[in-house]
């Protein structure tokens, strides 16, 4: 077992290099995962360019990356002390641990919760205030579930891009033989997928869904929609070679909305575009040919605006996209409406296992949104051509995969 632990890290903004970090000492109830595939997020993209995501300010270097799998990592190593001759025997799994052993291959959920808050144990941990907010003045759009979440990637914490992390026992998630590291990368982008669609929004089967972005959160969002027996999936988005592929992927329909007119009002626009929609697509406001579940990807205001115009009588919005902390909504067509207007923000306990039940039924594939991937040691151009958006051939990227130390790309 090497005890090189160089990983990725965020040192300022548009500043990322590779540095060294301590190998982690696990806890009773802990592993130590060898990361080996790791995906780039939108958020890792976000903390790159604007150091910070809402009140999630990077104030310290920061280890990016939290879309990981891995394996339970091998045997003991013994690493010096700063006492002479006196060396200490590290093992990857905690003594209480007794469902993960060393060489399981698994997929992170990379969010640590405290597990005795009121939240924790009704199985709602998603969301935590920055540490640095006292409570008596934590604005609205910082409010918590669990108070102590420690999540990868997000300030203070580290993330996963390194060759080795740990994490509760719990939150590693043992892969089926048949499936890849890459589909355990996937897991956490598809979990967010599940917990929109099927834990918040509800689905049921022969229902019709809109889905506003197709990005990859989108597109898994559609995914999940289609394996849980959706009848219709409408992607809308407004650049037309990723209709193309949700079209080719798990939509029924797309839609590229139209361009605003001059002094057009957002509200304006939102509701003449829904129009538009439901024209060229035949959608109603109740029936067989109304929406039952809007999944708003994208937070664009004029987005979630359409959302509403969208929903059929009585239907679903959920909002999953994170944009402007703020926006306008017509409210009082979603009063009349009796419209669930609904957020989602990561996941619950449950839905890692659904995700990893929908691709291992072949219910739902991944493999298809992996555009792009790259060795360890270019991990500073990934996240260049990411930014993008395509790389020196033109390619799109929908999801791009970064490979841990000593991994070979071509290894899935």
């Amino acid at each position: 077992m090497s005890t090189d632990n160089t990983s990725v890290v965020l040192r300022a903004v548009e500043d990322i290099a590779f540095e060294p970090r301590p190998v982690p000492e696990v806890g009773p109830t802990e592993v130590l995962v060898e990361v080996k595939k790791t995906g780039i997020c939108g958020s890792d993209v976000h903390y790159l360019v604007h150091g910070r995501i809402g009140d999630f300010v990077v104030n310290s270097p920061m280890v990016l990356g939290h879309e990981s799998s891995g394996i339970v990592s091998k045997g003991r190593f013994r690493r010096p002390r700063k006492i002479k001759g006196f060396t200490n025997k590290f093992r990857p799994v905690g003594s209480k641990v007794k469902h993960l052993k060393v060489g399981t291959r698994v997929a992170l959920e990379p969010g640590a919760t405290c597990r005795v808050c009121d939240d924790c144990k009704a199985g709602r941990y998603e969301v935590r205030p920055p540490l640095s907010v006292p409570l008596r003045v934590r604005q609205p759009d910082s409010v918590q579930l669990c108070p102590d979440i420690v999540f990868a990637a997000t300030p203070p914490y580290d993330g996963t891009l390194g060759r080795y992390y740990k994490l509760p026992a719990d939150l590693a998630y043992p892969l089926p033989d048949h499936l890849t590291y890459e589909d355990g990368a996937m897991m956490e982008p598809l979990s967010v997928g599940v917990h929109s669609v099927y834990n918040i929004g509800k689905i049921r089967a022969n229902q019709r869904v809109a889905v506003f972005g197709a990005g990859p959160v989108g597109l898994l969002c559609m995914a999940v929609a289609k394996a849980c027996g959706a009848s219709r999936v409408i992607a809308v988005d407004i650049v037309q070679a990723r209709l193309d592929f949700a079209k080719g992927y798990a939509a029924t329909d797309v839609f590229a909305p139209p361009k605003m007119q001059e002094g057009e009002t957002k509200i304006a626009y939102s509701r003449r575009a829904s129009a538009e929609l439901s024209a060229a697509l035949g959608v109603e406001e109740r029936g067989p040919n109304a929406i039952d579940l809007v999944i708003e990807a994208t937070g664009a205001e004029v987005c979630i605006q359409m959302a509403v115009f969208l929903a059929k009588i009585g239907g679903t919005v959920v909002q999953v996209g994170m944009g402007s902390a703020e926006a306008v909504i017509p409210i009082t067509l979603a009063l009349v409406k009796e419209l669930n207007f609904k957020g989602s923000f990561r996941y619950v306990p449950g839905d890692y296992p659904a995700a990893i039940a929908l691709v291992a039924s072949g219910k739902l594939d991944l493999k298809p949104l992996v555009t792009h991937r790259f060795a360890f040691k270019d991990a500073i151009k990934a996240f260049d051509v990411n930014r993008k958006g395509k790389s020196d051939d033109g390619k799109g990227v929908i999801k791009a995969i970064i490979s841990g130390p000593d991994v070979d790309t071509e290894s899935l």
